[in-house]
């Protein structure tokens, strides 16, 4: 009966929070329309709300640790869910994601994308993608801000090891930026799949930042340990059996 409320409380969250992505998204769109810095106001009162009302509908709380950046830098982000994208978002002042360019032609989340800076992103194509990235960022046709990568390239389900991608070396190497390096256990409380949401604490954790000028070899792995350690910890902290889990 339990389990059942809890999914009862799950769905109910699920669809009202993609309305109200629909009612803000409408209720901003002719301020977005004409000015980037309504784009991002709409953003960020969706992430809020979004944030706010899963913990008293679900029972799951949101908390960030760490020192979230204001300057440019580069964040290099574990992705667990779609809750860590809303939690990173609402907690840095400039936000702009990589993003797969299928995105781009979602209702709201492309328009807005595409007005906050966010880049897309060729699948098969993300070397081409990031070297006109990083041409426009030199021209200055890209806002500055935190630029968001998740260096995993998609979602992983905790416990599950997947390879680091070699996006984020080259973006650290030729942007010249910090990097700061962010954890997360929020997939254990919003899956990748699935309605459930289970009540608890999801983390971000914005790590000590990488300094630039590393080579690009070492930075990739420095990040993946950083990044990995750090996630690892966050969900045995939460309860979850990693050792067991990835023997």
């Amino acid at each position: 009966m339990k389990y059942a409320i809890q999914w009862l409380r799950s769905a109910f969250y699920e669809i009202h929070v993609y309305l109200m992505m629909a009612v803000i998204g409408i209720a901003f769109f002719p301020w977005a329309l004409v000015s980037p810095k309504g784009a991002r106001v709409a953003c960020m009162t969706y992430a809020r709300y979004a944030i706010w009302s899963l913990g008293w509908m679900t029972g799951v709380k949101a908390e960030v640790r760490g020192t979230p950046p204001t300057d440019e830098v580069l964040i290099a982000a574990k992705h667990q869910s779609f809750l860590d994208i809303l939690m990173i978002f609402a907690a840095v002042p400039s936000g702009k994601f990589i993003m797969k360019r299928e995105l781009m032609f979602v209702p709201f989340i492309g328009v807005y994308g595409y007005r906050i800076g966010c880049v897309p992103v060729n699948r098969g194509k993300r070397g081409q993608a990031i070297r006109k990235m990083v041409s426009d960022v030199a021209k200055g046709l890209t806002a500055p801000g935190q630029l968001i990568i998740y260096s995993q390239g998609t979602r992983t389900a905790p416990g599950v090891k997947m390879p680091y991608k070699v996006g984020s070396a080259v973006l650290y190497d030729q942007l010249g930026q910090d990097c700061v390096p962010v954890a997360t256990n929020a997939g254990l409380f919003w899956s990748r799949r699935g309605i459930y949401k289970k009540p608890g604490t999801a983390v971000v954790e914005f790590l000590p930042r990488i300094e630039s000028g590393m080579r690009k070899n070492e930075f990739l792995s420095e990040l993946e340990v950083r990044v990995e350690t750090a996630s690892d910890n966050l969900m045995r902290e939460a309860g979850f059996d990693v050792d067991n889990h990835n023997a």
